[in-house]
């Protein structure tokens, strides 16, 4: 594994966190909290301007045609910043499910429009009273002469208030084992039956509870094979579980880095508060947690991005990235002390941040059972 970037690539990470830094202030955060869209549009058109919407798309279709791990280094720039905008439901797990499972007619109508930041796409897994996932998917849809009828609830679908397509997972043969009869389906999101209803989130991101009242889907608008999508959404699953530490690893980079310098600045009993032996092994143990995470999380993004299988390695980034946002966090915390949850202090906000993306695509106790599994346990 050669864990060095390229020359373009360094480029890319250095530019990428430059215009990030400038444009994307926790400012912005703060003031897109209570906004419905959750993000400003100038924002997403300067994003747009710079080629990131189609960092991993084809040339053919309008991208640029990078790698999997340039993806990784924009996520973790924008993971810096808690950027807030619809790229991850978009470009992650919108893009890369169609680049996985379209057909070439899907591909040439949706991948340019991608590319220049005129679609914004949602995908719905969750439900209720289920747990993380393909297994627990029971979404119902049948099929209905030319259409499909679905019917259910999804759950966290981040994004589908402004969504134009729903990328929807349901099963179209229940009479199958838990690894078949399951099916793509791309949804207009102004269908008739769709209802998106705003949750109220911990880390200001824009997620919602959408349900499906009889909706009916072209035929033509199926991902891939019916009943063939199980493969596609654990590949997708395990893109988006390491898309979502290379963002915790960002996230917490900024956070240590914020501790140490305001341990350097703050004094009590007449001396810096990091030269006293308690906080100088806080700050020890979140380098360590941090560069541990991004050592592991490059890992598995570099075996993705080469297209060596990464099963494993990605169930071991998301359980250690997962634990180790909470520990880098809640010491952060420690080291301020009360004043870090005030608004004036950014703290809080990468707390929230990390403690959103700590549970996304599975938490540590799901990623240490899927390990128990490969070990043979």
């Amino acid at each position: 594994m050669d864990l060095d970037l390229t020359q373009e690539q360094r480029i890319l990470k250095s530019s990428a966190r430059e215009f990030l830094k400038k444009e994307c202030p926790p400012s912005l955060l703060r003031e897109m909290k209570d906004d419905e869209r959750g993000y400003p549009q100038k924002l997403w058109d300067q994003m747009v301007e710079l080629g990131w919407m189609g960092v991993m798309i084809p040339e053919k279709y309008g991208g640029i045609g990078g790698s999997f791990l340039d993806l990784c280094i924009l996520l973790e720039a924008m993971g810096e910043v808690c950027c807030q905008s619809p790229f991850f439901s978009t470009v992650v797990l919108g893009g890369l499910a169609i680049l996985s499972a379209g057909s070439e007619e899907q591909k040439e109508a949706l991948l340019p429009k991608i590319a220049d930041g005129n679609l914004i796409l949602a995908l719905a897994m969750t439900e209720p009273g289920g747990w993380y996932g393909t297994y627990n998917i029971a979404m119902s849809a049948t099929a209905d002469k030319n259409d499909y009828i679905l019917e259910g609830t999804k759950l966290f679908v981040e994004n589908a208030h402004l969504a134009d397509y729903i990328i929807c997972a349901a099963r179209t043969d229940e009479s199958k084992a838990s690894e078949g009869g399951l099916t793509l389906f791309l949804v207009d999101s102004k269908s008739p039956g769709v209802k998106c209803v705003s949750m109220k989130t911990l880390a200001y991101d824009k997620q919602c509870e959408v349900i499906f009242d009889k909706v009916s889907v072209p035929k033509g608008n199926v991902l891939g094979e019916v009943g063939q999508a199980w493969g596609i959404l654990e590949r997708l699953q395990e893109q988006a579980a390491v898309a979502k530490c290379v963002e915790m690893v960002g996230c917490i980079q900024k956070t240590f880095d914020m501790t140490v310098a305001y341990a350097k600045e703050r004094k009590q009993f007449g001396r810096p508060i990091g030269s006293f032996q308690a906080v100088q092994h806080h700050c020890a143990n979140m380098v360590i947690d941090v560069d541990g995470s991004r050592f592991i999380t490059y890992q598995a993004a570099w075996k993705i991005s080469e297209g060596i299988p990464a099963s494993m390695d990605v169930a071991m980034a998301k359980a250690w990235s997962s634990s180790a946002s909470r520990r880098v966090t809640s010491l952060a915390h420690q080291i301020h002390g009360a004043i870090s949850f005030t608004e004036e202090y950014d703290v809080h906000l990468y707390y929230r941040r990390a403690k959103s993306a700590e549970v996304a695509f599975g938490d540590t106790e799901y990623h240490l059972e899927k390990l128990a599994q490969f070990l043979g346990l």
